[in-house]
């Protein structure tokens, strides 16, 4: 099993001879570089490999057995992670699933992707995807599940799935492949996406004392339930995930497939999903290719889920074109060293617009940050608006329209002004600073916002100048006072213009049967 490691705690703990042999790795590829030889153990791969992306859906990186959560058992991931490389510092482009989705089809921030920012939206055409172009080259490309979405396929000028054309399994896909050729397959799983069966977790066996409850929820009973019901969701990605690696093993193809496991974004929790903070965008990510990415690896780079596009592109030995952003992993996969390899790779930068109906008129949350190794900066540009979505359902947490079972929400809703309870529903679902700073070696659960404190001026400076320059070099419409398509994009889902609580939330919080959000 790999070791847990929080990254702001651990990354720079790396051994002198580990310092030493990156040194002389570092000089020895300078001397190389020039003679087409490379450090690194590995060969350069001969083929076109095959690419195989199993996601989850709403799964914060730390819940998975190989990164060291002591209830979640996910022996099938732990064994793609022994075979190849974890990902400690991997990150998604936006806490929300159809944006984090377009940037990984397109390499490139979400700011970039006018109404491809948003939930429910659209993701215009014109933008270049990578399935597009291997499917170009020849890659026969197919996937399962959501793909890019929730949205308007059909509103964003396609026939398909930008993800690629449906199949109902992986088998059934692999036996439509006639040729030699390779293939491109992208299975997108339900899990952990709520609702959850209340109890399930508890029922399959799990032992909730040994759950750890983060600090900006209620360690009670009902929140352990919850998390439990959770983690039983995740065990059955990871049986999804066993049962397609099985059939890959017995197609004769795994030696040739580049297999990737990742989330689209954190958890969907109170200060998780819809959240720029740690908890909403960091992810799992884990990487391996038999024969050749070296087994067993560990990496601190800050990586992006936008860096999929155009390392798969390179690995396919096609052009990356120029309007991503996002950057290859290829010469990190191919290292044999672990910790941090390339330096350039110190920070990350993560971005939400609109994501769940749930403000008057259909108004987003917009923000931009940017985490290092120490820090996490959040710059909010309409704090008057409540970042959780209008009360008093507060839709951009867990269940939008209360319509379905969020214990954990329900309880901080029902106990919001028990003192104890009171802190945490501040945190979770009040309005918020226009400038967020959180020092992650002395504050890891991102509890304590540090923005207005002296000590902290210079370093909140340096990050605002760094993110803000990110944002010039990025053309982000926002930082160069251009038109905002996502702030009236157009929202697909229009059940959710009128929300219906449940009537247990109508009941407990004394709601109205019926939101309207618009006038």
């Amino acid at each position: 099993m790999i070791t847990k490691r929080i990254i702001y705690l651990n990354a720079k703990a790396i051994s002198r001879s580990t310092l030493v042999k990156r040194w002389h790795c570092g000089i020895f590829f300078l001397l190389m570089t020039s003679l087409g030889l490379s450090c690194s153990d590995q060969e350069t791969p001969s083929s076109r490999p095959n690419i195989l992306l199993l996601m989850s859906d709403n799964h914060y990186a730390y819940h998975l057995s190989c990164y060291g959560d002591p209830v979640v058992k996910t022996p099938n991931i732990d064994k793609i992670a022994s075979s190849g490389v974890l990902f400690n510092n991997a990150f998604c482009a936006a806490p929300s699933c159809s944006p984090a989705r377009a940037g990984l089809l397109t390499g490139q921030d979400i700011w970039r992707l006018e109404e491809g920012a948003n939930l429910w939206g659209i993701l215009p055409d014109k933008f270049t995807l990578y399935t597009d172009l291997l499917e170009e080259s020849g890659y026969l490309v197919g996937s399962q599940g959501k793909g890019w979405g929730p949205g308007s396929v059909k509103a964003s000028g396609r026939s398909t799935n930008h993800a690629g054309k449906k199949y109902s399994s992986f088998d059934t896909f692999l036996k439509s492949h006639k040729s030699d050729g390779p293939w491109c397959f992208w299975f997108s799983s339900q899990d952990p996406h709520r609702p959850y069966e209340v109890g399930s977790g508890a029922a399959s066996g799990m032992d909730l004392s040994k759950i750890q409850v983060p600090p900006y929820l209620p360690d009670n009973d009902i929140t352990r339930g919850d998390i439990a019901d959770y983690y039983y969701e995740i065990q059955n990605f990871d049986l999804q995930v066993g049962n397609i690696l099985k059939t890959l093993d017995e197609s004769g193809q795994a030696k040739n497939t580049l297999i990737v496991i990742c989330s689209d974004n954190g958890w969907q929790m109170p200060r998780g999903l819809a959240n720029l903070y740690d908890f909403g965008t960091r992810i799992p990510l884990i990487i391996a290719w038999k024969d050749h990415i070296s087994a067993g690896r560990v990496v601190n780079d800050f990586v992006n889920l936008n860096d999929l596009a155009p390392t798969f592109l390179e690995l396919a030995e096609l052009e990356i074109p120029a309007e991503m952003t996002a950057k290859s992993l290829r010469n990190i996969l191919f290292s044999d060293l672990s910790g941090q390899i390339d330096l350039e790779r110190d920070f990350v930068v993560t971005a939400r617009e609109r994501h769940a109906m749930c403000r008057q008129n259909g108004l987003g949350y917009p923000g931009r940050a940017i985490q290092t190794f120490d820090f996490l900066y959040i710059r909010n540009y309409e704090p008057d608006r409540w970042p959780a979505g209008d009360p008093p359902l507060f839709g951009d947490v867990d269940a939008h329209m209360l319509h379905y079972p969020s214990p954990t929400k329900m309880h901080i809703l029902v106990n919001r002004e028990d003192p104890k309870i009171e802190p945490l529903f501040n945190l979770a679902f009040d309005k918020r600073l226009s400038e967020e700073l959180y020092d992650l070696k002395n504050d890891p659960y991102q509890m304590v916002n540090v923005a207005d404190r002296d000590e902290y001026s210079r370093s909140k400076e340096k990050l605002a100048e760094r993110l803000e320059a990110y944002l010039y070099q990025t053309n982000d419409p926002r930082i160069l006072g251009e038109d905002l398509k996502w702030e009236d994009g157009e929202y697909f889902e229009k059940v959710d213009f009128k929300p219906r609580p449940s009537p247990e939330a109508i009941e407990k919080l004394n709601l109205k049967e019926v939101y309207n959000y618009f006038n």
